[in-house]
This record gives structure tokens, sequence and C-alpha cells, in this order.
């Protein structure tokens, strides 16, 4: 079953509805202590990387969130979900992340004519390969809101990259866990192809 944390900064209804969409049961849980009912997890946000942390660690989320991707199963992080997932973040101040990922969530550096946030439909610009990804052709876009960017340290993890004014990191992937920048709930039939692969995932590349 997937579950759908619910620690106060996430965008949960849509998630949950994209998965009814696509014939898969999801349910939105906001208690720490039932995150082992799920055998996958997805992680969507809005607001401030500080924010999403402070709550993640006052409701005993982070520990619990991390002893799911130890346990080898299946993690989804959606736009903060992903960011979230570095070591550190520069929104309203240093802010240690969950540390799953080597490197830093810094603001966007567009070229002067673009705005900051990004807003709107971007296209990907695959890096590797990956089962949640397959069956998904280039020069599709994918909706996007945010200002801010992940920099990991090494390229290794970089599932795709996008465009905008300069490339910034699209997407991750490390093992059983996954994070995207963009908001495949709201990308119409591409975005809920990946959802549906994500429910299949077992959690190996």
């Amino acid at each position: 079953m997937i579950g759908i944390v619910d620690y106060g900064a996430g965008n949960l209804a849509s998630v949950h509805n994209a998965f009814e969409r696509i014939g898969e049961h999801s349910e939105i849980f906001e208690d720490s202590k039932l995150i082992d009912k799920y055998d996958r997890i997805v992680l969507p946000g809005v607001g401030s990387f500080s924010r999403a942390m402070h709550l993640l660690t006052s409701k005993g989320w982070k520990e619990a969130i991390l002893n799911h991707i130890n346990d080898k199963k299946p993690f989804l992080g959606i736009c903060l979900g992903m960011q979230i997932l570095f070591e550190s973040g520069d929104e309203k101040g240093p802010c240690e992340g969950l540390g799953v990922i080597k490197g830093k969530v810094k603001l966007l550096n567009p070229s002067s004519y673009l705005k900051i946030p990004h807003v709107g439909w971007n296209n990907l610009l695959p890096s590797k390969e990956h089962p949640v990804m397959e069956g998904i052709k280039e020069n599709i876009d994918f909706y996007f809101v945010h200002s801010y960017r992940c920099i990991p340290e090494s390229k290794k993890v970089i599932l795709s990259e996008c465009d905008y004014g300069g490339k910034f990191v699209s997407s991750v992937s490390k093992d059983n866990v996954i994070g995207m920048q963009f908001h495949p709930e709201k990308s119409q039939p591409v975005g809920l192809k990946i959802l549906k692969n994500f429910s299949n995932w077992d959690g190996k590349c």
C-alpha cells in the first residue's frame, strides 16, 4: 500500500487523487508510528526547507522516514519533498536536511530576464534510465513550482535536468529513493504514468 506523509507541509489531496485515478490505493496518514504499514512512501512538500525540517523533526517523521529508506522500501519525494532529501538547504537560513543524498539546496540563479519562482511547464533532459521513468519520452513538459534547486555532490544521482536560464537538477535517484522537483500529480497523463511506474517499482535499479 502507498502511504502519503501528512506532516503539515504537503499538497496531499492532489497526490492522493492522482493515485486514485490510476487505480492505485493510497492513504494519507499523519502518525509517523504507522509508517511500517506501508510498503512505499510518498513525501510531498510545499513551503520552506527549514519549516518542513522543523515539522519532520518535531513530529517524529525524520527517524521514521530514514528507517523506511534504510529498510530498502521505495520512497518518492516531490518538490520540497525532494529537496529535503539533501544534506542542507539555505532557505530562510542554513538548515540541516535528511542527508539521504549528499549535496545542498540553493536559490535558483536563472538568467536575469527569467523570474523566480520558476512556475509552469518545462521539459526534462534525461541523464540516465530508471524504472520509474520507463516509457517517458524526451521533450515532454512537466509542471514546476519552485524557487530553489538541488546541487548534488555526485552526478551519479542525477536522473534528469531542466533548463530555465541554465540547467538545474529536476530529478534524482539513489537506490530505493527517487526525488522529483516537478509535480507528477499535476503533469497530466505523463505524470500519472510516472506515478504508476512508482506504484509497481520494487525499489531496485
